[in-house]
């Protein structure tokens, strides 16, 4: 059995406020390519479709377009997909029963009574059957009505709804699920582009994947294994913050082979139709990176010129016209940092703010600027 796993595909995301909906609908053709090439029997989607639980109707029209091609293909190909914790989850299952019709298998609620259990979709091949359990983002509250009388972490709620499957361990099991997967001494690497939960409430224990025989995981926005080399986050599609510059994106292709067998995995590589790049040096330097040409990537500059140039900004834009932030790193900025560790509890708002406007420009304030300043600390009550 051969399938193809993504996840976190975050459609409609911007970066630093550019949006990405060109370069998402790039890397999903991108995938559509590797299903036509690699014939895999199913593509698992972990989640996360879209960035917003209401997306525009862009990035709506730009998942309906990478589901139409895929379905389009002329290969037999099963798609299986849940909803992420940006997901609204009753949206994502609208329609859901007509796309099953399809072999589109969409789910966005998890079990949430009773009589209900994990959504499975089962496929055959030479060795037999192979269960895929769909489990989209879970949290405590949501089983209110299943466990009543309990009081469950996140570790808990997704433990007890695997549970409940009574699971079969003689078949080839495959779980599709979008959690924070720690656990046994691990913790996924992450990224700037995903939310964090304090003191890690969120995190599941990983020891609840091991009657799968692999693990298509969502929610981590680098590509890693989490626990063993079933258990796979395969990363989000393109770099979604500045600290994923230097991240090679891939999708996971998996050929699950006889119960007992460790599958195989492939990453298939994706080509960024824009870079997200980490510049840093003076800004003579920078300038002189491009050649003369206009650079098309997102570029995070840092600027150590000692003296600093008026209107950095104004300047790059003529050779970089996708500037996503400019830093300024040098002796006077560390010294800010440094002065950022004295304490100035004992300062006043407008005292407070004129020393810093000091050691910032170099200069005191003008009669204007010092006007407008206490202007705005008496309508925000900070005046004295």
């Amino acid at each position: 059995m051969r399938f193809i796993h993504l996840s976190d595909l975050h459609i409609g995301k911007q970066l630093h406020h550019y949006s990405l909906l060109e370069e998402q609908r790039a890397m999903l053709q991108q995938v559509v390519e590797h299903v036509k090439k690699e014939k895999p029997e199913a593509v698992l989607i972990a989640g996360d479709i879209y960035d917003t639980p209401v997306p525009s109707a862009e990035a709506i029209s730009v998942f309906d377009e990478f589901l139409t091609e895929l379905d389009g293909l002329k290969q037999q190909l099963t798609i299986c997909l849940i909803a992420g914790n940006h997901d609204s989850a009753r949206r994502l299952d609208y329609a859901r029963e007509i796309l099953a019709k399809h072999a589109i298998h969409i789910v966005g609620m998890p079990p949430l009574l009773q009589e209900e259990r994990v959504k499975t979709v089962s496929l055959q091949d030479a060795y037999g059957e192979v269960m895929f359990y769909l489990l989209p983002f879970v949290k405590p509250a949501y089983l209110k009505k299943i466990f009543p009388e309990e009081s469950l972490s996140f570790s808990d709620a997704v433990r007890r709804l695997l549970e409940r499957e009574d699971i079969d361990v003689t078949k080839r099991n495959v779980l599709v699920s979008h959690q924070f997967f720690a656990g046994g001494g691990e913790v996924p690497v992450t990224s700037d582009s995903e939310v964090h939960v304090v003191g890690g409430i969120d995190n599941v224990d990983v020891g609840v994947l091991e009657v799968f025989d692999y693990a298509a995981l969502g929610h981590i926005h680098r590509s890693q294994k989490i626990g063993s080399e079933k258990n796979y986050y395969c990363g989000t599609i393109f770099p979604y913050s500045i600290s994923e510059a230097e991240d090679e994106k891939t999708i996971i292709l998996v050929e699950l082979g006889e119960k007992g067998v460790e599958p195989v995995i492939t990453r298939l590589p994706l080509r960024l139709p824009r870079r997200v790049r980490k510049l840093r040096g003076t800004i003579e330097e920078i300038l002189a990176l491009t050649m003369g040409e206009v650079c098309h990537d997102y570029v995070s500059i840092t600027l150590t010129d000692e003296v600093e140039a008026s209107r950095p900004r104004e300047l790059l834009e003529k050779n970089y016209d996708h500037i996503l932030e400019i830093k300024i790193d040098n002796a006077r900025t560390r010294k800010l940092l440094e002065l950022g560790d004295i304490e100035t509890e004992n300062l006043a708002p407008y005292e407070a703010f004129c020393n810093f406007f000091l050691e910032l420009n170099g200069r005191e304030m003008t009669e204007v600027e010092d006007t407008l300043l206490k202007e705005v600390l008496q309508e925000g009550g900070d005046m004295e």
